[in-house]
């Protein structure tokens, strides 16, 4: 059996706003190198949301944030070094802050927090689509194309004669 080989990116950081938002590009650039472009959207939503509960809750901000491809599976996690555990949210609450995790939850197949040294980890993890762009084309089923009428006024224009 042929196994695609693990693929890792690792970024350390403070966990402040004006850091934040480089660490979601640096996310999207290495999904988009590891061809992975669908998982874009939902995994820098996810690690916004991690690096801003590190930024809000623990008592230091320097964190590690670890993107990992196994086979299927990209894993995305934040280790910081305060050691207590962040609390779910009841689905219920009318906060408008607080359900990070809840949205981890909704967004993620599956998702986790362990202590870790002295700090702990939260991951999530989302289905990495193994097949390569080639592949995925040559199997797929493409619209008719646009009937004259749809295409504008100027094709339409085209197809009439003036007389």
């Amino acid at each position: 059996m042929i196994r695609q080989p693990s693929r890792h990116c690792t970024v350390e950081l403070q966990a402040v706003p004006a850091r934040i938002g480089h660490v979601r590009r640096i996310v999207s650039a290495q999904l988009r190198h590891w061809r992975l472009d669908a998982l874009i959207d939902p995994a820098a939503l996810g690690v916004t949301e991690l690096l801003a509960n590190v930024h809000r809750h623990a008592r230091t901000k320097q964190c590690t944030v670890e993107l990992r491809v196994l086979l299927d599976q990209l894993t995305v996690s934040v280790h910081d070094e305060d050691p207590r555990l962040p609390r779910l949210r009841a689905a219920g609450s009318w906060e408008t802050c607080g359900r990070g995790l809840a949205l981890i939850a909704a967004l993620s197949e599956s998702w986790g927090m362990r202590p870790d040294g002295s700090g702990k980890v939260v991951w999530f993890t989302l289905p990495a689509l193994t097949t390569a762009p080639e592949e995925a084309c040559t199997d797929r089923a493409y619209p008719e194309p646009l009937p004259m009428a749809d295409a504008g006024p100027r094709a339409r224009m085209r197809g009439t004669k003036v007389g």
